[in-house]
């Protein structure tokens, strides 16, 4: 299973921090073709981002974010960046089902040009109605491979005046979270838009951790390492899972199993083998990279 707990985003119309985030540990990036780019450079961006996508190599997962489906601006990026190295597109303030699919048509129609397979999708949730459609979202297409949270759009969408107090983002966090895991996708957290304070980011993450979430968005290089590491099983949880996987390979029979003294069963040996799946597929990362 490919890693995917850090989301880099990365101006497309910045040369310089293409060329950097090539080289970081991040397990995707986001070249980006929306927000992060001023109007008059959006052509520019695209063709960068097109000549990174031609020209990278290994490393890092490479989605390109979009304008919205509403957008004017949606089949320009598409028709400029279908092409080798497309891994994935990031689609932003996505409604309803219906956003999703008008993409996955295209996709249909033009992803042999991309000629590196099927290109993912990742949805970002951003406004209340977003956030009710949510489970319709996660499950509208195989192509999906998760559901992120975008908080300032959304506290934007529910008209607050302030960034959104903690009980809100994290009921918003909730529901996201399991809108998700009922598409069988992953969940990714909003941006820690403070980067200079790494603590914070590491309390925020490990709340996001705690909630289901699978991974981080992030804006700047040093928020990487500690998403990475947040998002990673601890050796605490590698041991306690090998601890289970052997009980249960010892075992002639399907019943429950005894572990450290405490009754061990089949969903709790599925936990024990997805983290060590997980494991394995971070160092199938390294070994690539």
């Amino acid at each position: 299973m490919k890693s995917m707990r850090s989301w880099l985003f990365v101006p497309g119309h910045q040369q310089r921090m293409i060329d950097k985030a090539l080289g970081l540990p991040a397990d995707v990036l986001i070249f980006d073709l929306e927000d992060g780019v001023p109007k008059a450079e959006k052509d520019v961006a695209r063709s960068r981002v097109a000549a990174a996508l031609a020209g990278a190599r290994g490393g890092s997962t490479r989605f390109v974010r979009v304008h919205d489906a509403g957008s004017s601006e949606l089949d320009a990026d598409l028709q400029a960046i279908a092409r080798a190295g497309l891994q994935g597109l990031v689609l932003p303030k996505v409604q309803g089902p219906e956003d999703v699919l008008q993409v996955c048509r295209w996709l249909d129609r033009h992803e042999t040009r991309a000629g590196s397979g099927r290109v993912g999708l990742l949805a970002i949730i951003e406004s209340a109605r977003g956030l009710v459609h949510a489970p319709a979202i996660a499950s509208v297409t195989p192509r999906l491979v998760g559901l992120m949270f975008g908080a300032e759009d959304f506290a934007l969408d529910l008209g607050l005046f302030s960034h959104p107090g903690q009980g809100l983002v994290n009921y918003a966090r909730s529901a996201l979270a399991v809108a998700a895991a009922s598409g069988q996708i992953r969940a990714i957290d909003k941006v820690f838009t403070d980067i200079t304070d790494p603590d914070g980011l590491a309390v925020e993450a490990q709340r996001a951790r705690d909630l289901g979430f699978a991974g981080k968005a992030v804006i700047h290089p040093g928020q990487v390492g500690v998403v990475n590491k947040i998002f990673s099983p601890t050796e605490v949880e590698e041991r306690w899972a090998r601890r289970i996987v052997e009980a249960f390979a010892r075992r002639a029979d399907e019943g429950p199993a005894t572990v450290d003294g405490r009754m061990v069963d089949r969903p709790i040996l599925e936990r024990a083998r997805r983290i060590l799946d997980r494991l394995e597929g971070e160092g199938n990362d390294r070994q690539a990279d």
